[in-house]
């Protein structure tokens, strides 16, 4: 056989190897009938936030100043072309509902990025070197949970000052060190093992071993610890927008949305209601999705 076809054949195994791997992915996913209805609502969630401009009947800051809490349309007083109502300055707020899905996944997107950065970095330098550098930073790490994750991004957004920015930096600095810990522990646990051994003995170098050898072998943990972590980051920018530390009006944010429509929860309950539901729908799917990404990916879960 030419040295070609032998490269032809070899790349054709290995793309055959991840198709194998993806299908067996899928497999057990698909198991968790819940997982897949949160992973339908998730993409779902993902389209309106990308085509809102295109979706949204009018704009996030759009007023009706004939149209101040207007009801749902199925309710008495209603309009069609309000179909989930109106606020108390008469925006729509179905639009400020569509529009207001791009700040809470991008939130999500950027704190769980940067706390899942971070915090590998740091758990690998502290499994892989140990010693009075793992103390320090373990250390450091519990310092930090024992504080509760709210009141401690609402101190840290106190001390920067209120805003979205101010508020993802809090929040990922809070979730960092549930990373570090997984980190750590997944390291510690390979980094003992025979293939680690035998790189070493190979001469691979310190750097290598913790980004190329090891920390492959460390991934599955945090994906699902990074999908997990997504619905709780949503969860925190609304209450830092809902306790005015967040977002601030007029923003569309899901928690913002909640704050301006406090005064109004007895006579007008669909302005509180609709962003509550579309906090709890979201995080919801994106909990439900991650149950399914561990039952796929940890091994002790896979039925033989």
């Amino acid at each position: 056989m030419s040295e070609a076809a032998a490269q032809t054949a070899t790349a054709d195994t290995r793309q055959t190897g991840r198709l194998a791997l993806i299908a067996e992915f899928w497999a057990y996913f698909s198991e968790n009938r819940g997982a897949v209805y949160g992973l339908c609502f998730f993409v779902f969630i993902c389209l309106v936030a990308i085509f809102a401009g295109f979706i949204a009947p009018h704009g996030p800051y759009e007023q009706f100043r004939d149209a101040l809490l207007k009801p749902p349309v199925f309710q008495d007083g209603g309009e069609w072309r309000f179909l989930l109502g109106t606020d108390a300055v008469g925006r729509d707020v179905l639009s400020r509902i569509i529009f207001g899905s791009r700040y809470s996944l991008f939130v999500g997107c950027v704190v769980v990025s940067v706390a899942l950065v971070a915090g590998i970095l740091v758990g690998l330098i502290a499994g892989f070197v140990g010693g009075w550098v793992d103390t320090l930073i373990m250390r450091v790490m519990d310092i930090i949970l024992a504080f509760p994750s709210l009141l401690l991004a609402l101190a840290l957004v106190a001390i920067l000052g209120p805003s979205l920015t101010n508020a993802m930096i809090a929040i990922a600095i809070v979730q960092q060190p549930h990373y570090v810990r997984l980190t750590r522990a997944s390291v510690m646990g390979e980094k003992h093992r025979d293939y680690v051994t035998a790189a070493k003995v190979a001469g691979v170098r310190p750097l290598r071993l913790m980004f190329v050898t090891i920390l492959p072998n460390c991934l599955a943990p945090l994906i699902v610890q990074a999908a997990l972590s997504f619905s709780n980051a949503i969860l925190d920018a609304a209450a830092l927008g809902f306790l005015g530390m967040g977002a601030q009006p007029p923003i569309p944010e899901w928690g913002t949305m909640l704050a301006e429509a406090r005064e109004f929860i007895l006579r007008a309950w669909w302005v509180v209601t609709i962003p509550g539901v579309a906090i709890l729908l979201t995080v919801l799917a994106i909990n439900l999705m991650g149950d399914g990404l561990r039952d796929a990916l940890d091994p002790k879960l896979k039925r033989s």
